[in-house]
């Protein structure tokens, strides 16, 4: 197997909140106005918004379901500037993603809503870091669905079999990627998913930007 182009996620994987999720979550709930919000509910939640333009309609399930008359919108604003402020880079990312891209076309695909996600990377300074960018809230479906990957591989202009897919969450990355024919390589961190077998390798994350090139060479 040659590997010829290379697909990441963002989130976990690229991009890392320097503060915890489920703190993030409770304080802008309560900046925007609204009860305290379960970290888990909203996951749930969010996994069946992974083509919309917002997190409105996330919000408004976690919402209706405390009973609360909280502003949605405002609730997926203030949640979406107090990401902002935790998100940092993997250290290196950006020369690393440039060095790639000197050897092989590179994809991003993230879950997400658009408006929040391409805020991530505009956020990031990464509007131009990648060969294609895309937004499963701009696309039919998100990870793990095959459309997903095929989207990308569509914007890369590559084979399946030749394409390494890199990100963390078992399900969606890994088992997505290898659903749809790429090599999937796992990051690893501490308090992520544990190792999966299916993955053709797993790279700690803070070992990513070093050790990802070698990896791909001995695919």
């Amino acid at each position: 197997m040659t590997i010829r182009a290379v697909g990441f996620d963002l989130d976990y994987t690229l991009a890392i909140p320097t503060r915890d999720r489920e703190m993030i979550l409770r304080d802008a709930a309560t900046a925007a106005g609204a009860p305290p919000l379960s970290r888990d509910a909203y996951l749930d939640a969010h996994s069946e918004h992974l083509t919309g333009e917002t997190r409105a309609p996330i919000f408004e399930t976690l919402l209706r379901a405390r009973d609360s008359d909280a502003d949605p919108d405002a609730v997926a604003a203030s949640y979406r500037e107090h990401i902002a402020d935790a998100l940092v880079p993997v250290d290196g990312a950006e020369a690393f993603l440039a060095d790639l891209r000197e050897r092989y076309p590179v994809g991003l695909l993230t879950n997400g809503p658009r408006v929040a996600q391409r805020d991530k990377l505009a956020t990031l300074g990464w509007e131009d870091a990648f060969d294609a960018a895309l937004v499963t809230g701009e696309l039919a479906a998100g990870k793990p669905n095959a459309a997903a990957f095929e989207a990308l591989l569509d914007a890369l202009g590559s084979e399946a079999g030749e394409t390494a897919y890199v990100g963390d969450d078992v399900n969606a990355d890994i088992g997505g990627a290898r659903g749809a024919g790429l090599v999937p390589i796992q990051v690893i961190f501490e308090g992520g998913p544990d190792p999966d077998s299916h993955a053709a390798a797993h790279i700690e994350r803070d070992e990513l930007t070093d050790r990802l090139p070698a990896v791909l060479d001995g695919l």
